[in-house]
């Protein structure tokens, strides 16, 4: 082993410096948002007895119009998606974003406006439907970011992450002389997630398998690159003077190769989990919807 190839070893990872850092941020901004909106909600809980809200008139009363007209404007987004006269509106990921936030602000105004309370029969299956509709868009939007490039970014597909796993585990070949067993693992563990050998095809089963599985795989393959690297040193005293440098590279390796085994691992678990989300999200979104008109003319008829 020359020196050249310990400096600039062909198995290192060539992801994007910043894509850590815009994981982080991602999720930084999400604890936020929800941290934020829980804060809210405890309030409003610890002072519902205080009688500082009526529903009947007031900021109650336009508290309730607001947030129901924000519930409203959530039916812009998939029209947006459908209609192409409305694409000139603005690109998706705005549409999306706002989507989400009005679909958290929106019941949150409305639960001010209640009070925290249950009232008649109507507005409890109206406020029972948004609390649903609610929940349910959070789940949705983990599940959407599991399939596309990011939460505002294109769909992927599972060929496309199966076919960036096969060029990870050829990077991996430069390890051969170093680590034979691990490169082997490797290149089994890119076959195994090929799929069928045609539609390239994950069956949901084998992937909710290797989603629970892929962790253990990781462990397993750190604990393989580190016995046979430490072998190695003790044979050669170049490796053994680059051992921790090349014991950190390998890991981080090992780190990205497994995270991306996890992604090509899920797809067709969660692509499916979405597909279900849709059939029970829609339906209970336009009863949410029914529900609150009868609401609102029952409250002002009677």
């Amino acid at each position: 082993m020359n020196e050249t190839v310990i400096r600039r070893p062909a198995f290192a990872p060539n992801a994007p410096a910043n894509t850590d850092v815009k994981r982080l941020s991602g999720w930084a901004s999400a604890l936020y948002g929800y941290g934020s909106l829980t804060a809210m909600i405890v309030l409003g809980w610890l002072l519902r007895d205080q009688a500082l809200i009526n529903p009947e008139d007031g900021v109650g009363y336009w508290l309730g119009i607001i947030g129901g007209s924000l519930m409203l404007v959530l039916l812009l987004y998939p029209l947006r998606k459908r209609i192409r006269l409305l694409h000139m509106l603005g690109p998706t990921r705005v549409w999306f974003r706002m989507h989400m936030i009005l679909g958290l602000v929106g019941p949150l105004l409305i639960l001010y406006h209640c009070n925290f309370q249950i009232g008649s029969f109507n507005s409890r299956v109206a406020l029972y439907c948004m609390l649903l509709v609610a929940g349910s868009g959070i789940i949705g939007r983990h599940l959407y970011a599991r399939i596309h490039r990011g939460l505002y970014g294109r769909k992927t597909s599972l060929k496309e992450l199966q076919r960036e796993l096969a060029q990870s585990a050829e990077k991996s070949h430069g390890m051969a002389n170093i680590m034979p067993n691990l490169v082997k693992r490797l290149d089994r563990i890119s076959n195994e997630l090929q799929g069928d050998a045609i539609t390239h095809s994950l069956g949901v089963g084998r992937s909710l398998n290797w989603t629970f599985t892929h962790h253990f795989t990781r462990l397993s393959l750190l604990f393989t690159a580190r016995r046979e690297l430490k072998a190695a040193a003790a044979k050669s005293p170049a490796l053994a003077r680059n051992y921790k440098r090349l014991r950190k590279t390998t890991s981080r390796y090992i780190g990205d190769y497994t995270m991306l085994i996890g992604r090509v691992a899920q797809y067709s678990f969660y692509e499916r989990l979405f597909a279900l989300w849709h059939i029970f999200h829609l339906p209970i979104f336009f009863m949410m919807v029914l529900s609150a008109l009868i609401h609102v003319l029952a409250v002002h008829m009677y």
